[in-house]
């Protein structure tokens, strides 16, 4: 009889050794004369347990981890290809809490199937929503996704039924499709885990853009530091071709759409989509200014809808499930579900979909476990390096773009970085600006030099000159970059330094330097 052991070959498990544990898996099933089938899936997410091994018994997964090499030869011995009892064994999969309690629609593959087998796919409700696509209007399918209150995933949350609608009325022979895959915020890997365990799911989100928008061509814009990614997108796009997925005909429905990967240099202002498409048409990744918006002129000049990989990604369930069925999760204007992706100083790291809705403080406290180091948490940044720092006293925030603009921050990519109170926010505050500084496009003044203006005055800052006068300047700093930038990087930059200095004053208000008597 074969057993069936699954262990992921996503980046993160990868870096934790998986492909040792798979070469130690395959020796002891050979020298105990066993039958094993491996098969390679994505993460379920779960970090602190990768690599996460799970055997297939009585058609129940169970799950092992986090297994390192040398644990091998133990769970052989304890009878894990039975679902034995051993240190590093969690019971079913499905009833790990972290896993039980999320509501997985976007990832509701991810860590389940073979990310490259379409029959897999398939099985899982996969391909659903692109049938019901092809045999409806353009303008339907538009207002399908527009009912369902999708909005982007990857920044401010613009309405995605919005986007898809301008370009399908805007005047062009050609017209595309453009996912930003290029995650660069700290603290996030939701669009990686997709396109390595859950590929065809982005490639289907992909093809109802085309149909819906009109768009016969799409690209994927992704970083070159995701080598993983790149290699089974491009792998599961060859396989969807062939299968008639992609193509002069998609699904035989006599509508073409097909498309193709790209990767960028790893600059982290061409996330911002009128940079990213000047690297893709092969120029030098600077912001463009509008208008015109990508929707009328963007690739190439042509009509062109720009979302992120979990925005796209997000479009089967809808077109499988309804819109109402998608709206039916959230709160206010936030609908659906949303992939928090929690890193930094916790005891439980990784990827949990839910509806919007839950406080910051449940998700740092209950659902990470709180600080690894266990001493309190000091601050939680939510958006990536150009997010807010918010404070325990902020942690009643419904996590939800509007509340969170209201305590002026932002959740833009969902990523969220946990300190405990051994940080120092000035540092933090001075990291902004560095950070903004070394990746500035240099189109605009404000970006350019603003933020290397806001390294020299947070360094006065910390050797105590003249800090009331400094902070006052640096404050001045945010308000003329916040309005003046011509794209995000500068204009959101003020955030996690207004946040810093707002929330934790006293980290701007260094001791003062006591001379030593003569």
């Amino acid at each position: 009889m074969t057993v069936k052991i699954y262990v992921p070959r996503d980046t993160a498990a990868l870096g934790l050794g998986a492909n040792k544990v798979v070469a130690a898996i395959e020796t002891e099933a050979a020298a105990r004369g066993l039958d094993v089938a491996i098969v390679r899936n994505g993460s379920r997410g779960m970090h602190w347990l990768e690599p996460l091994v799970e055997v297939v018994v009585d058609g129940e997964r169970i799950a092992y981890g986090p297994v390192k090499a040398s644990d091998v030869p133990s769970l052989f011995d304890a009878g894990f290809v039975s679902g034995a009892a051993h240190p590093l064994c969690h019971g079913s999969t499905k009833d790990i809490p972290f896993l039980k309690q999320q509501t997985r629609l976007t990832f509701s593959r991810c860590g389940i199937t073979d990310p490259l087998s379409l029959d897999d796919y398939r099985r899982f409700r996969g391909l659903t929503g692109l049938e019901k696509a092809v045999a409806m209007a353009p303008a339907d399918v538009v207002k399908e996704v527009t009912d369902s209150g999708l909005r982007g995933r990857g920044g401010a949350g613009f309405p995605t039924g919005i986007k898809w609608k301008t370009v399908l009325d805007a005047a062009g022979d050609r017209k595309y499709i453009v996912c930003n895959a290029d995650e660069g915020d700290s603290g996030t890997f939701a669009d990686r885990m997709i396109m390595e365990g859950d590929p065809f799911v982005l490639i289907e989100g992909m093809a109802i853009a085309g149909l819906a928008a009109g768009a016969t061509k799409g690209y994927i814009y992704t970083r070159s530091e995701y080598p993983h990614a790149i290699a089974i997108m491009s792998e599961a796009i060859e396989i969807a071709r062939k299968a008639g997925v992609l193509g002069p005909s998609v699904l035989g429905s006599g509508r073409a759409f097909d498309m193709e990967v790209r990767t960028g240099a790893g600059a982290y202002v061409c996330g911002e989509e009128t940079s990213l498409l000047n690297s893709l048409e092969g120029k030098r990744g600077v912001v463009r200014a509008k208008p015109p918006l990508p929707a009328h002129k963007g690739l190439f000049d042509c009509p062109t809808v720009i979302n992120n990989v979990i925005s796209l990604a997000s479009v089967p369930v809808i077109l499988d499930q309804g819109a109402a069925f998608y709206r039916d999760f959230g709160m206010g204007r936030s609908r659906g579900t949303i992939p928090i992706q929690i890193a930094g100083n916790v005891k439980h790291g990784g990827l949990y979909e839910t509806a919007f809705g839950l406080s910051l403080g449940e998700i740092v406290d209950h659902i990470a476990g709180g600080t690894a180091s266990g001493r309190p948490v000091k601050a939680v940044q939510v958006g990536g390096p150009l997010g807010a720092y918010f404070p325990r006293a902020l942690f009643d925030t419904p996590f939800d773009y509007e509340a969170f603009a209201a305590k002026d921050g932002l959740i833009g990519h969902a990523g969220i970085v946990v300190f405990d109170d051994t940080a120092d926010m000035l540092n933090q505050a001075r990291f902004a600006m560095e950070f903004c500084a070394i990746e500035s496009c240099g189109k605009c003044t404000p970006c350019r030099i603003g933020s290397t203006r806001g390294v020299e005055v947070a360094d006065n800052i910390a050797r105590g000159i003249e800090p009331e006068k400094n902070r006052e300047l640096l404050a001045d700093l945010c308000n003329t970059m916040k309005f003046g930038s011509l794209c995000a990087l500068g204009g959101f930059t003020p955030y996690p330094v207004m946040s810093a200095m707002t929330h934790f004053p006293e980290d701007f208000s260094p001791a003062p330097v006591v001379q030593a008597a003569e």
